[in-house]
């Protein structure tokens, strides 16, 4: 399965009880269609995928950054507090290319490289 969408948060690192560390982030896929009034609607479904090859990849894999993913889907099955059983989807990724970072993220990188080439500057001793 491949699909491009955005990260609803900051993927995490979970370790599991064989001490395998495996990655995982939520994406957004939003679908845009029009009624056969004309309305336009939007839906969005929310993929949960793990991602098992490199766990150092968390830290680019922040929120609203947009990706691509490729990979397998699994059923998987988890209980809520009150015992009830509810079924999930789950892509196991095999591939991940990271489109866009979050605008925060890239105005930090902006400002630290600013900030870099004004000291720079500063440290001139230039005679004018």
């Amino acid at each position: 399965m491949l699909f491009t969408g955005r990260l609803t948060a900051q993927a995490e690192v979970a370790t599991t009880k064989g001490d395998k560390k495996v990655t995982n982030f939520t994406v957004a896929l939003n679908q845009r269609y029009k009624t056969k009034a004309g309305e336009k609607r939007e839906k969005t479904a929310f993929v949960d995928c793990a991602y098992w090859i490199n766990p150092g990849l968390a830290d680019y894999l922040t929120k609203g950054a947009v990706v691509e993913v490729s990979g397998w889907m699994e059923a998987e099955a988890w209980t809520d507090r009150e015992g009830n059983v509810h079924p999930r989807l789950v892509c196991n990724v095999d591939t991940i290319k990271l489109f866009s970072t979050t605008a925060k993220a890239e105005t930090a990188e902006t400002a630290e490289t600013t900030k870099a080439a004004n000291t720079a500057a500063d440290d001139d001793d230039l005679p004018f």
